[in-house]
């Protein structure tokens, strides 16, 4: 892939019809290099979209992270969301101005430098590789949970239930990208009803006054006490940090966490149908998703549950809100519902990820210079990366092997969790490339121009640093934030020092 300045041809042109003409001109022309067919429509990004911005937390996650501040925990998810619409305005800035580039970490080479891509480019993919085999995990733990709510134990099948999952969704993947995309839109679809039919539900029972008496919960200790629907169970008493502000200062990583991964629409772009218009539309309706299926269910949870009805369980786990709130509705079948819908969530999570980790692979093969590596930079007669998926693919399907094992099962913990964390290195950097972008010859100044960067691009990176410090305050991220920073002091150290010898030597060569 060519990491030259490219512009954008400008016809001098106002109408509407000659300005897309000259896009598509652009587009062709930087084609050029782009072996991937644009086979993503309109709708399919658009719910991929909106799939990245939905996962597994919002479902059973949430509770805890009602429990830990209260009603306020909506403010929270406002505030970080908007941190990541910034993330998605540079992303989607530099992807308009070159939509042939498969991911976003080609941006950070071109602007960065290659050692800083080299390091962005493995250790995204490698975060991607972990969370897959974390993702798998939890299919197959889900689905043994969903049939475990009609007494089939599925406990000793789990193995042969995380190979079927990874087989389907690889074979998924090589097909073609408008399959992916076709399966996408359907994970997305189901994800959506359930928070819609929450939202509906929350709706119908605030307008009759509907009261519930204590209730036993699936996945709750005790019993859950009794309540009347009511937006009073919001703000009566609210307090901005119940709990004391250190949990309210932690609550930001946890929430963070939910929103991770969010910039995988951008990854799509080179195998979109006229990128120029869909992107922009996909990146600017993340604000109204985030308010719609985060916001919007929060307040529908807590205005049925009063948050303070959330408590821990003695294994540490809690309950899942939305199978509290169908459970209140009167929905026996609440449990299987949820589970059957976070099952889908998880497998939208995996097949995005087999997706991801598939071309930033193939990226990183077409840069290396190893002939080994080449061979996985190229594409099927599908148009795909088939050999750069399968690749990806096989390391997630080390997961059940890892996970029969006690003592590399603890590890394997430790590393997925710190490679959550790496992550923000990689939105760093990425704002960073943003700021270089914006300085360079190749701005495109009637593109999908994000305003106030001077500003927002230092405020994003400022917000990704105080994430990162808050995970040396909490016991349960100590080790994630520690591995994270050894990993990027030691293999970032490693690729600057590298590229620096390589300059060394080429200067010796031409000097000679």
């Amino acid at each position: 892939m060519t990491f030259g300045n490219t512009k954008t041809e400008k016809t001098g042109t106002s109408t509407s019809e000659a300005t897309e003409t000259a896009q598509i001109k652009s587009i062709e022309s930087l084609d050029k290099d782009n072996d991937m067919e644009r086979g993503l429509k309109n709708r399919h990004v658009q719910f991929i979209a909106i799939g990245g911005t939905i996962g597994t937390g919002l479902f059973l996650g949430s509770g805890k992270s009602i429990a830990l501040t209260g009603p306020s925990i909506i403010f929270v998810y406002i505030g970080v969301g908007l941190i990541m619409f910034l993330l998605m305005r540079a992303i989607g800035e530099m992807m308009y101005s070159d939509p042939s580039q498969h991911t976003f970490i080609n941006f950070i080479t071109r602007y960065l430098g290659r050692a800083w891509g080299k390091f962005a480019g493995w250790t995204y993919w490698i975060v991607l590789i972990l969370t897959g085999m974390t993702e798998i995990t939890a299919v197959s733990t889900y689905f043994v949970t969903f049939f475990g709510t009609f007494g089939i134990d599925l406990k000793s099948w789990k193995w042969l239930i995380e190979l079927c999952f990874l087989v389907a969704l690889i074979c998924v993947n090589l097909i073609a990208v408008r399959v992916f995309g076709e399966a996408e839109f359907w994970f997305s679809m189901i994800k959506i009803t359930l928070i819609v039919g929450l939202i509906i539900t929350a709706v119908a029972m605030l307008i009759v006054g509907f009261h519930y008496p204590a209730t036993h919960i699936e996945g709750v200790d005790g019993t859950v006490s009794g309540a009347t629907v009511s937006l009073k169970n919001i703000t009566d008493g609210f307090q901005l940090a119940p709990n004391g502000w250190m949990n309210f200062l932690l609550s930001f990583q946890m929430v963070f966490f939910a929103y991770q991964l969010i910039e995988f629409v951008g990854v799509t772009v080179s195998e979109t149908q006229n990128p120029r218009k869909v992107l922009p539309k996909a990146v600017n309706e993340l604000i109204m998703r985030i308010l719609i299926f985060y916001v919007g269910a929060l307040v529908a949870i807590m205005a049925i549950v009063p948050w303070r009805n959330f408590h821990q369980n003695a294994d540490g786990s809690f309950g899942s809100p939305f199978i509290m709130v169908f459970k209140y509705a009167g929905l026996d079948w609440a449990a299987a519902l949820v589970f059957f819908v976070v099952i889908t969530a998880a497998a939208s999570a995996l097949n995005s990820l087999i997706y991801s980790a598939g071309r930033h692979l193939y990226q990183i093969a077409q840069d290396s210079e190893s002939p080994v590596m080449q061979r996985l930079g190229e594409v099927s007669d599908h148009k795909v990366p088939a050999k750069a998926i399968i690749v990806s693919g096989c390391m997630i399907l080390f997961s059940p092997l890892i996970n029969a094992i006690p003592g590399v099962s603890g590890a394997f913990v430790l590393f997925a969790s710190a490679a959550s964390a790496v992550v923000i290195f990689i939105y760093i950097l990425t704002m960073l490339a943003h700021r270089r972008y914006r300085q360079s010859a190749d701005f495109l100044p009637d593109g999908f121009v994000m305003p106030a960067w001077q500003v927002l691009d230092w405020v994003a990176v400022a917000f990704y640093v105080l994430v990162y410090v808050t995970l040396f305050l909490s016991s349960d991220t100590l080790g994630s934030a520690v591995a994270g920073l050894v990993w990027f002091v030691v293999f970032g150290g490693y690729c600057l020092l590298h590229e620096r010898f390589q300059n060394r030597d080429l200067k010796a060569a031409l000097g000679k």
